[in-house]
């Protein structure tokens, strides 16, 4: 897939072109998830309210945030989401995951060793009870079935669409040029969030997909509350979120760079972007 040009797509690759050097800033990265609890985080599953982390799907273990299934009889399209506590508007965020275990019965097959990072959600305050995915931009997170390619770090745009090549995208999904990774293995993976203007997905060192101008379209997304999905205006912020779509999945890194205190200048953003590199927190 041939990119539009673009000054920030530019820095975003000088952001992974090095092996070598990292920020010594450590301290200005957020890690979200603390490798002890969830306190931060809040629980959005379909079919129950706000907060109630049916069959304790989110957990803890051994200093990983894991989605786990044992305690369902069943999937029953209980999508579930869990929440970072706060919104961003310019950001990268680093996640490092793996799939594990067997999917849950009832899953869905397109579901299997699937999951994602939602970038520019809606306040999940807002989402109905029934709601299957909250209004946001998805970088999905598939895993290898262990014969066929399968890309990971995608685009699915439950209620919204981007602009790809100058033109409006109004496809569900779109693949990523990124590699196949079978089995257990971990896998790190990035998304640079530049308000309304940019995002752009890093699999291992190599950006695999870059779109403009995310906003509210579309349609998969079910029993959402009208008000809130106004399509046609342009998403500048929003929450993070992770999923649960029926295969167990752990988490052992979530840190996000905040890049909101130099967006309005573009000297000190270019030069932080440049810093970055490698991306490590």
């Amino acid at each position: 897939m041939k990119f539009r040009p673009s000054v920030f797509l530019f820095l975003a690759l000088c952001l992974i072109a090095s092996s070598a050097a990292t920020w010594q800033k450590k301290d200005a990265w957020i890690q979200l998830f603390n490798g002890k609890d969830l306190k931060d985080w809040s629980v959005k599953i379909a079919g129950h309210p706000l907060n109630d982390n049916f069959g304790n799907t989110f957990r803890v273990e051994d200093g990983k945030m894991v989605v786990r299934y044992d305690q369902y009889k069943a999937f029953d399209e209980q999508y579930g989401h869990i929440f970072y506590k706060r919104k961003f508007s310019h950001y990268l965020l680093v996640l490092e995951y793996r799939f594990v275990g067997d999917q849950v019965a009832g899953g869905p097959g397109w579901a299997t060793r699937n999951s994602g990072a939602m970038l520019h959600c809606q306040d999940p305050a807002t989402m109905g009870v029934k709601q299957d995915f909250p209004i946001s931009l998805e970088m999905q997170l598939l895993g290898g079935n262990g014969k066929a390619e399968r890309h990971t770090a995608n685009l699915c745009t439950p209620g919204t669409n981007v602009v790809m090549n100058g033109k409006l995208f109004t496809p569900h999904c779109v693949d990523s040029r990124s590699k196949t990774y079978h089995g257990d293995q971990w896998v790190r993976a990035a998304a640079l969030v530049l308000g309304d203007s940019m995002m752009v997905h890093i699999v291992e060192g190599d950006t695999v997909l870059s779109y403009e101008k995310p906003q509210i379209g579309g349609g998969n997304v079910i029993h959402h509350n009208p008000a809130v999905k106004k399509d046609g205006q342009l998403i500048r912020e929003g929450w993070i979120s992770l999923q649960s779509e029926s295969h167990p999945v752990e988490f052992r890194k979530v840190a996000l760079f905040d890049l909101a205190p130099y967006a309005r200048d573009r000297k000190r953003l270019t030069a932080v972007l440049q810093n970055l590199r490698t991306a490590t927190p």
